[in-house]
């Protein structure tokens, strides 16, 4: 069967997409305007680029009575050019999805899921201070897909400062053990990193020019 994205439903091509890129890693990203915070998981997202260090996510446009909107995170960075990305553990699962919800931009997401900040260094939104590893992102680029839902935008960021928590640091390195994080699959699943295997690159022989 070959499907054109034109040729169904757009809620039966967005099932497809959801359900065959995965797992998708989950970006936690939290956001500061005129002293409201805001917290929520976006699963468009991943690491694009190493130099310059890249972060990409994609929020999209909602509606709101009658009214499209972009959602408050997008409102933010465009406004104040700053986010910090907090990695989602096993133990942060049922936080992460209760900040979700679609909620009024007064609403403090941080308290809702009774979760605690913790101070970024060089930009101004606050980390989700349960999370073990949060990337401080300078804003820069926003691409624009569209104009209507359910269309949306890429929010590249240049990370500009990592926070490691100790606990989840190994002889110097991450352990993916103790991070345990998740992943976002189709429908209302995820899955679990604990589970994984080990496969060696091929040795190629760099190849000779021509005499």
């Amino acid at each position: 069967m070959n499907v054109g994205p034109d040729q169904i439903p757009y809620r039966d091509f967005y099932r497809i997409l959801l359900s065959t890129v995965a797992p998708r890693p989950i970006a936690w990203v939290s956001t500061l305007n005129q002293g409201r915070l805001n917290l929520a998981p976006f699963s468009f997202f991943n690491a694009l680029s190493a130099k310059p260090p890249i972060l990409g996510f994609s929020p999209s446009l909602r509606q709101v009575d009658g009214a499209i909107v972009p959602k408050d995170t997008l409102r933010n960075i465009r406004e104040t050019g700053e986010f910090v990305v907090n990695v989602v553990t096993f133990a942060l699962a049922e936080a992460m999805n209760l900040t979700s919800g679609e909620y009024d931009p007064s609403v403090d997401e941080f308290a809702l899921a009774k979760l605690t900040t913790r101070p970024s260094q060089v930009v101004r939104p606050p980390q989700v201070a349960e999370s073990p590893v949060s990337f401080e992102c300078k804003l820069n680029r926003i691409i624009d897909f569209g104009i209507e839902p359910p269309s949306g935008s890429l929010v590249l960021g240049e990370i500009v400062c990592v926070h490691l928590e100790e606990s989840v640091v190994k002889e110097g390195r991450l352990d993916p053990d103790l991070l345990d994080l998740i992943g976002r699959m189709g429908g209302m699943q995820y899955s679990r990193t604990t589970e994984r295997f080990e496969l060696k690159r091929p040795e190629v022989q760099p190849l000779r020019p021509k005499a």
